[in-house]
């Protein structure tokens, strides 16, 4: 069986400023355990498709800015019945996060979220519906909190056409901005829907972001039964199972409140750790 593992030239872009080449190390643990497997980049007219039995999305992270050829090149896939990991289905809804309203419907913690269509307007009655001073402003298709914008009221005559030029352009989401981030983000990985590890990012001093090419901070520590298990019951909304899943969230009165819901190409924070590259060979090997 021969597989495809889907990178992207962005790699350094994102890179999470850890010593280790997660694409490479996992790509050369999963030789090493006898798979035919090879790096790929998703675009690349120069790939025969029907070469390959099975495609892994693991790192395309230009997608949202491709979202149209994106979705086209998950189609035909999909058409010459390749298999893909994570399910063409389930990438598309976890593409654009209108998938947090679904959620949030099934009765699970998301944070409050309202959504802005392409060509409307902020408006300033978000600050008294979500009863806060400041809000994140972001597309609804992103990585990386490119767009990403918080405003106050203070600063919204500054920033209020900025924002409006963005959403002149594409679908946006408003939340209240959440104090708790400043204590971190947790994420949460999951292989097959079973937990493996978890990470702690913490933004830098004065920012919001986590991200380390924001200046954010990574740890490892180990998480209370309580909220992996909090975290687990969002896979249950997921319609197929997954190879892997990322849930990041924070904590809110001791309780993990969901953020995003990672199933496309979330950084996994295997941290050249051979146990969690075994983790997902082991989940692999069941869907192949």
């Amino acid at each position: 069986m021969k597989l495809a593992f889907v990178g992207n030239k962005l790699q350094e872009k994102f890179s999470t400023g850890t010593t280790n080449d997660e694409d490479t190390d996992l790509l050369n643990f999963l030789k090493e355990k006898g798979l035919d497997i090879s790096l790929v980049i998703w675009n690349d007219n120069n790939i025969n498709w029907t070469d390959y039995d099975v495609v892994i999305i693991k790192s395309p992270w230009d997608y949202h800015e491709h979202v149209t050829e994106f979705s086209d090149w998950l189609d035909s896939l999909h058409k010459l019945q390749i298999k893909v990991l994570n399910p063409v289905d389930t990438i598309k809804w976890n593409s654009n996060k209108h998938y947090l309203k679904d959620i949030n419907g099934k009765g699970l913690p998301v944070i409050r979220t309202e959504y802005i269509s392409k060509g409307n307007e902020f408006r300033d009655e978000f600050f008294e519906m979500f009863d806060t001073d400041n809000l994140v402003v972001k597309p609804c298709v992103s990585a990386g909190a490119k767009n990403t914008i918080t405003v106050s009221k203070e600063t919204i005559s500054d920033k209020r056409a900025e924002i409006n030029t963005l959403i002149s352009e594409e679908d946006y989401m408003v939340q209240p901005f959440v104090n708790e981030i400043k204590e971190g983000e947790w994420s949460f990985l999951f292989f097959n829907g079973k937990y493996s590890h978890c990470a702690l990012k913490k933004p830098k001093q004065g920012d919001f972001r986590v991200q380390h090419y924001h200046g954010g901070s990574i740890s490892y520590p180990e998480a209370d039964p309580k909220h992996i298990a909090q975290a687990e019951e969002y896979l249950k909304v997921v319609p197929q199972q997954t190879l892997y899943a990322r849930v990041d969230g924070v904590l809110i009165n001791n309780t993990f409140q969901l953020m995003e819901l990672e199933l496309i190409e979330p950084y996994l924070f295997l941290n050249s750790d051979a146990a969690l590259f075994e983790n997902y060979y082991q989940a692999l090997l069941q869907h192949i």
